[in-house]
């Protein structure tokens, strides 16, 4: 994992009374641990700094489809609306002229509906003088459900 290096790292086994004595933390210096051997030895080693981690390169993603299909649409759209706003533009003069029209024709129908059952009331006074209101009554009979039916008819 690491260069080989031509310095060996020797240690102070037990039995080996020890020079000097041992150092506190913080009196460490940088770049320098404590380190455990795989003999179960705990001294001091100099260790490679790790160079950070590189940043995460940026993956570009793609346009959805719906993004596309929205952005294609828009001219459409936009252009459809104004296309639809010129035609009005053309058209409102007639349209105003229709909407007068309508407006006549619809009161020309309410004064019918009004004024045709007077002129008939009128006409009917007027044409039937001396003469009373005729009642028709009518009794109609059957006998069962598929008999045959009789009536009369009486004028009053």
């Amino acid at each position: 994992m690491y260069p080989e290096t031509a310095y060996e790292i020797t240690t102070l086994t037990p039995q080996q009374p020890t020079a000097h004595p041992a150092m506190l933390p913080q009196e460490i210096p940088p770049g320098v641990q404590m380190v455990t051997l795989p003999g179960g030895i705990r001294t001091l080693a100099y260790t490679p700094t790790q160079a950070p981690p590189a940043p995460p390169v940026p993956v570009a993603q793609s346009i959805p489809a719906w993004a596309k299909t929205t952005a294609l649409l828009t001219p459409t759209v936009g252009g459809g609306v104004a296309a639809a706003g010129i035609g009005i533009s053309y058209a409102a003069p007639g349209l105003i002229a229709m909407s007068e029209a309508l407006w006549a024709a619809v009161a020309l129908i309410a004064a019918a509906a009004v004024g045709v059952p007077v002129l008939l009331r009128l006409g009917r006074g007027a044409a039937g003088t001396g003469r009373g209101t005729t009642h028709i009554t009518q009794n109609i009979t059957a006998s069962g459900m598929f008999g045959k039916a009789n009536g009369t008819i009486n004028h009053h």
